[in-house]
């Protein structure tokens, strides 16, 4: 009998014991001491670009090519979380919106945005099915939306400026400036030189950035020296798969960063980049 009390007494401490480290995990995961997150993942030729704010708001903009994006978000998020309160897609490409209907299928989410562009490819009919499976609230963002994340964070939308239902996939891209304090990103999709000149001209005195996410993984057909000017980056971020059969990032594209002394972050180098910023200061 005393043996069993013993027993017992060690079962509870040890219950007790394991449910304060579960506590205590949650307390200090969730004060992240004002830092808000960009974590632009390692999933391979596509993008997928993680945000969490200092107090806890989770966006994720699209998620690469196919269901990787699952590993990728565990090595980011607590393993107890299992919901994501926003989920974009900038555009429907299979590199971007691949993995989302893992995503919906693993994780709770409140709402989904995208650009509104028609898609009639297969991925799109099962994300589509998917969103509507789980009730979750799709809505389409345009030029002047502003989603408020709190905490002073905010994603201001600058393109499309219209209804972009027609329009080809690339040059429908969501382009988004991510704002924190005195830092901001500005995310561009696949947007290609035509639509960064458009934005030049609408947005000349807004371009004004600290972080681009390159258009189109690196490709020439985007990030021309006159919008690397413009929008004078302290860091430029490639999300690219090694050895990709499209030769990205191009060389050109790689020299006009270095001509102005831009620093380059990419994924296939480096794997996932994480930047972190208080709202004044960029870490990294």
């Amino acid at each position: 009998m005393q043996n069993l009390k013993m027993v017992i007494r060690k079962m509870l401490l040890g219950f007790f014991l394991i449910s304060t480290i579960f506590i205590w995990y949650g307390v200090f995961a969730e004060n992240r001491g004002g830092l808000m997150t960009v974590a632009f993942l390692d999933i391979g030729q596509g993008d997928a670009i993680f945000i969490e704010t200092p107090s806890g708001k989770q966006i994720l903009i699209d998620s690469g090519p196919n269901k990787k994006v699952l590993q990728e978000l565990a090595k980011q998020m607590p393993f107890y979380d299992r919901s994501i309160d926003i989920l974009i897609e900038t555009h429907p490409d299979l590199d971007h919106i691949g993995g989302f209907p893992s995503v919906l299928n693993s994780y709770e989410v409140d709402l989904v945005f995208s650009s509104g562009v028609s898609c009639e490819k297969a991925i799109c009919e099962e994300l589509e099915k998917d969103i509507l499976e789980e009730g979750v609230e799709e809505k389409i963002l345009t030029r002047g939306d502003i989603l408020n994340l709190g905490d002073g964070v905010y994603l201001e939308v600058l393109f499309p400026d219209r209804d972009a239902f027609g329009f080809e996939t690339n040059m429908a891209s969501l382009v988004m400036k991510l704002v924190y304090g005195e830092n901001s990103f500005l995310l561009t999709g696949d947007s290609p030189k035509a639509i960064e000149e458009y934005l030049i001209l609408l947005d000349r005195e807004n371009l004004d950035i600290d972080v681009l996410k390159l258009g189109h993984h690196g490709s020439k057909t985007s990030t021309s020296d006159y919008f690397v000017g413009i929008t004078s980056p302290e860091i430029a971020v490639i999300s690219v798969g090694g050895d990709n059969r499209y030769g990205h990032p191009h060389q050109e594209v790689l020299d006009i960063l270095n001509d102005f002394e831009v620093e380059i972050f990419r994924t296939d180098k480096q794997g996932t980049i994480i930047i972190q910023s208080d709202g004044k200061n960029l870490i990294y």
